[in-house]
């Protein structure tokens, strides 16, 4: 009798092990989270990103069961963070929360990136949009978009425009702003759109296209005039603002935030924290701490994220080439 149970034993024990180690994704998600969560944030702290990702990772925490802690990993325009958030175990316990200088800009400019934007990646949710604004000084012509815009074309080269560097958004944005309204304005880079408020204000600046985080105060406090926001659709941040798509049709300029887990991430714990975070979003108190910061929360489905970006890439990559764009 004790031969017969051995001999059951023996065939029945690697059947048990072989299934075990071979057991589907869903199985190794049905424990998660069971330590704590750690969310790469690829720019320093203090900033708009670190900011809107500490806002974003507390009620995370609360909504998928465990801590969420943020991890600053700055430096080279954010790359150096994203990379070290590809090369995590795809276990569900090291996320990213990229923006569309790691995934779209940065990609589309720098050829050496260490990754592979979209193939070392996982998406899982688009968490915010945050639009630039179109300022000009108190003295200028301009009172409309379209005002601009023929201002612009009646006086090509005589105009110019200031940026926060050569590769950024702010830069890009008003590069895209001059192919579609077929303007020509000069480039004058600084080093941060902070240094170049006291040269709009003062008119020696025609126009920046600035992030609406740091350029709407100076509109609130009269230094300023606003012509537009660049979403495709009015924001609810400033919805008495008209867009610049109003007068130039489909044009669209954001600074996007979204999360992702590292190549090979498994459905089902994709799933999970997509369903977490589109919870976090849709909270009062998060979309209040996002409007604060200028940022309107999106959500939605891994797909829909996973499409906006390769769509949003796809359009910076177009305009770098024709303008001949370069980060030097």
């Amino acid at each position: 009798m004790k031969r017969t149970h051995s001999i059951v034993a023996a065939l029945v024990f690697p059947v048990f092990l072989a299934t075990a180690q071979t057991a589907p994704p869903a199985a190794t998600a049905l424990g998660y989270p069971a330590r704590p969560i750690r969310m790469i944030v690829p720019f320093p702290a203090g900033g708009a990103t670190d900011i809107l990702a500490r806002a974003l990772s507390q009620k995370l925490g609360e909504k998928i069961g465990q801590t969420v802690v943020v991890d600053n990993r700055p430096g080279a325009g954010g790359t150096i963070g994203a990379d070290a958030a590809s090369k995590a175990p795809p276990d569900g316990y090291t996320l990213l929360l990229a923006t569309s200088s790691t995934h779209s800009i940065g990609p589309a400019i720098n050829p050496k990136i260490p990754y592979n934007a979209e193939t070392d990646f996982t998406p899982i949710a688009y968490v915010a949009s945050s639009p630039n604004i179109v300022l000009v000084p108190n003295s200028s012509p301009a009172r409309s978009m379209r005002e601009f815009t023929d201002h612009a074309r009646k006086n090509l080269g005589r105009l110019n425009y200031a940026s926060s560097g050569n590769g950024t958004i702010v830069h890009l944005t008003t590069e895209y702003f001059k192919a579609q309204s077929g303007t020509f304005i000069l480039h004058i880079p600084y080093r941060g759109t902070a240094l170049a408020m006291p040269d709009l204000i003062s008119g020696k600046l025609d126009v920046l296209f600035d992030s609406f985080v740091t350029g709407m105060p100076h509109v609130k406090d009269g230094k300023l005039r606003a012509l537009a926001v660049t979403t495709l659709n009015r924001t609810a941040l400033a919805p008495d603002l008209p867009t610049v798509s109003e007068s130039l049709p489909g044009f669209e300029s954001v600074t996007w935030f979204g999360v992702y887990g590292p190549k090979g991430l498994s459905p089902e714990l994709t799933a999970r924290v997509n369903q977490a975070v589109n919870a976090a979003l849709a909270d009062a108190e998060v979309k209040e701490r996002f409007a604060r910061l200028g940022a309107e929360p999106t959500g939605g489905t891994p797909q829909v994220f996973a499409a906006m970006v390769r769509a949003d890439n796809a359009k910076w990559k177009k305009i770098i080439a024709e303008r001949k764009i370069t980060t030097d």
